[in-house]
């Protein structure tokens, strides 16, 4: 069951208490592109492509159960919070014992760095690949191995692979898809990386790192060889994966997300959680999504078809584009990604913050198709 405040001062732990604040964190998804806290919303009429949010917004469904939830804001969300935790392990045939529902997906990531990491167990990770994980290693004082994506701008698994065995490792961070690259590894690819890194090196003594799966793109993905790691999560104590409500149920202002793994990995990922850290109103929204029929395929198609117009043009236009299974394309621009950034902005176009060591390259979220329509015409008066 999840921790109440029933059950909070029981199985509270010191340890719980022990990570300090760090400056600079990125506190969200969608903060990674560039905006600073407490910075003005963008006016009116801004195409925002900039972090990786569905322009289409939560189903309806969802936001009624939202209004119908209103007359329970004063009261703790523990009910919302029970009932979706049992739809996640019914959707994914889990026990609910191995579902545990966390302030979006980076709230899980937040969790697994502070338990799993420490200043002598540090953290494996890709570069460019989803900041979280990194900043909030590097602010409790856990070492950082980031390795640099290959050349097809996939994550190099087999140079991450050694890196866990060049030096103890707690925590690997695998982000598939990966933001911002858009790329991926199929189910083949991934199950033998898990299985390289939680295979004991002879006469090693450390424990084996714990592997975390970001599935934060999951709803997006068409690729045939691609399939969820939660199977394995559910079986195997060193993998944990991470979910969210912010993408394909077009929640990100709403702040669920969640983690699959094994019961006993779930129990130490408790610690670190955040006292009733979802509220009752994206409970409540988040179980609501979940029993749209058909509300997620029409997310995929309308994001399918605006990455596919987008992608076109930028193609037409002569600038690469890196094959995507996500919310966002990445371009090659062949000029600097914040110059590029800056010029777009200026025409009312958010786009993504530079990602080095990706200099000319631009991440761009799909909005609607007219706002693509709209952005394309700005990425051609930018580019000349």
């Amino acid at each position: 069951m999840p921790l109440s405040r029933r059950t909070f001062v029981t199985r509270l732990g010191a340890g719980a208490l022990a990570a300090p604040l760090v400056p600079g964190w990125i506190v969200a998804r969608g903060r990674e592109a560039g905006g600073a806290a407490g910075a003005a919303p963008p006016p009116n009429g801004v195409v925002r492509l900039d972090s990786n949010e569905n322009p289409h917004g939560p189903a309806p469904a969802a936001l009624d159960a939202v209004r119908g939830a209103f007359g329970e804001a004063g009261r703790y969300p523990d009910a919302p919070i029970d009932q979706l935790q049992a739809a996640l392990a019914a959707l994914h045939r889990v026990k609910p014992e191995s579902v545990l529902l966390g302030c979006g997906s980076s709230d899980v990531i937040r969790m697994a760095v502070s338990e799993l990491t420490s200043p002598a167990r540090g953290l494996v990770t890709a570069a460019p690949s989803f900041e979280y994980a990194v900043r909030y290693a590097e602010g409790t004082g856990a070492p950082v191995r980031a390795v640099p994506v290959d050349g097809t701008l996939r994550l190099d698994l087999a140079r991450m692979a050694a890196a866990c065995r060049d030096a103890a490792t707690g925590l690997v961070y695998l982000c598939n898809p990966n933001n911002p690259t858009g790329t991926l590894h199929g189910a083949r690819a991934v199950q033998e990386f898990i299985a390289t890194v939680r295979t004991p090196r002879p006469g090693a003594a450390e424990a084996l790192p714990t592997v975390l799966v970001d599935e934060a793109y999951h709803e997006y993905v068409d690729d045939p060889s691609y399939a969820s790691a939660v199977p394995l999560a559910a079986e195997d104590r060193g993998v944990i994966v991470s979910r969210t409500f912010s993408k394909a149920h077009g929640m990100a202002g709403l702040r669920v997300g969640y983690a699959v793994a094994h019961p006993d990995t779930i129990a130490r990922l408790q610690r670190r959680r955040l006292l009733d850290g979802v509220n009752l109103l994206g409970a409540t929204a988040a179980l609501r999504s979940l029993s749209v029929a058909g509300h997620i395929e029409r997310q995929r198609t309308l994001n399918r078809e605006a990455r596919d117009f987008t992608r076109r043009a930028l193609e037409r236009a002569g600038y690469a584009v890196i094959p995507s299974e996500t919310n966002f394309l990445m371009a090659d621009v062949r000029r600097d990604a914040k110059a590029f950034q800056t010029a777009c902005r200026e025409h009312g176009v958010f786009v993504g913050r530079p990602f080095p060591p990706l200099t000319t390259h631009a991440r761009i979220s799909i909005g609607t198709m007219g706002e693509m329509h709209q952005a394309v015409e700005v990425f051609r008066k930018v580019l000349g």
